[in-house]
């Protein structure tokens, strides 16, 4: 964790999880949860962490930790629209966006990522992970004031995260492949095996 900047966690728990057939949040691996071993990272790299959901209840037991929750208004609307709510609404310098189903999260590495946060350019509203040139934006540090910048591309119907980072001042994190793979997500069983 930084000690110069406010950083706060915000894991995308409000999917469908249509092609995992049941919530990701809940589905194991190497015995725990999903959102359970995200969390865990989020914890140990932030100063606050923010489960945004359209169902608050849901994850009750699952997470007995401090977090706040953030309830999506506009729920299944996809990553981009819940990054904006918590732009807008998390009084934070960075939020770190994480997609619930990063199992393999290192927080040494993270710690390593979060330090270029003190080094950027004001320009630089989003400071994220690329592997072979495309964005991870999922597991990406936003700026507060990249809000503004968000809406004005979202207001036409923008809805892309690629296509959103094309338009703003962005610092790529340049992934190795051993990085690359502790990004990989969960959408269906299958990506659970080792």
């Amino acid at each position: 964790m930084i000690n110069d900047l406010s950083i706060a966690a915000l894991i995308l728990a409000g999917g469908q999880s249509s092609r995992m057939g049941e919530d990701k949040a809940f589905v194991l691996y190497e015995g725990k949860p999903l959102l359970q071993r995200v969390y865990q990272v989020a914890a140990a790299c932030s100063q606050k962490v923010y489960i945004a959901t359209p169902w608050p209840e849901r994850y009750k037991t699952l997470l007995t930790e401090d977090y706040e929750v953030l309830l999506e208004t506009e729920p299944n609307q996809g990553p981009l629209v819940a990054l904006s709510q918590g732009l807008l609404e998390i009084p934070f310098d960075w939020i770190w966006l994480l997609a619930c189903d990063l199992p393999i999260l290192e927080v040494s590495m993270i710690q390593r990522w979060q330090s270029r946060l003190t080094v950027v350019a004001n320009t630089v509203l989003a400071v994220v992970p690329q592997s072979q040139s495309r964005w991870e934006p999922l597991c990406g540090f936003y700026r507060r004031s990249a809000y503004s910048h968000l809406q004005e591309f979202m207001i036409p119907g923008g809805r892309s995260f690629q296509r959103w980072l094309t338009h703003i001042s962005v610092e790529p994190i340049y992934l190795s492949k051993e990085e690359s793979q502790m990004l990989l997500n969960c959408n269906r069983p299958t990506d659970l095996k080792p």
